[in-house]
């Protein structure tokens, strides 16, 4: 009786190639997912940078508008002195002191400059924090984009890379809205 002879060598080499090839399809995607997670941390740390920034700048933006302020305050004082030393001469003498109604209307036109200086200060430094909010959406948005991509490698779901890549797509415009 004659033995018939299988051909598994081809079946074994098919079963190779087809593992190999998917070892290969599944580094390809590691590979892609690793690069996107850097890029993903990159714009994080660009943004948390562009964040930190502009609350630097509020901060320093509302310290100057304060002082402008405590400026004005002082200047109003001097007005006031003047204004009622001018009511106590005109009293006391019938003669007008046109030195008083001269330096009166001089802290008055130094008020009106120093209340401009101080409103714009604090309009700076509202510019900047709600920029800083915005940026601070944009590296919170990145983080969880890396959380979730992380993820996907550990759990091999494309389904949470993708959500990963739509998470930094959206992190994205809330950078670029930051930015302008």
């Amino acid at each position: 009786m004659e033995e018939t002879e299988v051909p598994t060598e081809h079946l074994q080499e098919a079963i190779h190639e087809k593992a190999e090839e998917k070892k290969e399809e599944r580094e390809k995607w590691a590979l892609g997912v690793a690069l996107s997670t850097a890029v993903m941390a990159v714009l994080a740390a660009i943004a948390g940078l562009l964040s930190g920034h502009h609350v630097n700048e509020a901060m320093i933006e509302q310290i100057k508008s304060s002082d402008q302020w405590a400026f004005y305050q002082s200047k109003s004082i001097k007005s006031e002195v003047a204004s009622q030393s001018d009511k106590i001469l005109r009293s006391i003498s019938s003669k007008p002191f046109e030195e008083n109604s001269i330096e009166i209307a001089r802290y008055e036109k130094e008020k009106a400059d120093i209340q401009k200086i101080a409103e714009e200060d604090a309009k700076n430094s509202e510019e900047h924090l709600s920029r800083h909010i915005t940026l601070s959406k944009a590296v919170t948005i990145f983080q969880i984009a890396i959380a979730i991509s992380a993820i996907a490698i550990l759990t091999r779901k494309k389904l949470l890379w993708y959500l990963a890549i739509l998470l930094t797509l959206c992190g994205s415009v809330f950078l670029i809205m930051g930015v302008m």
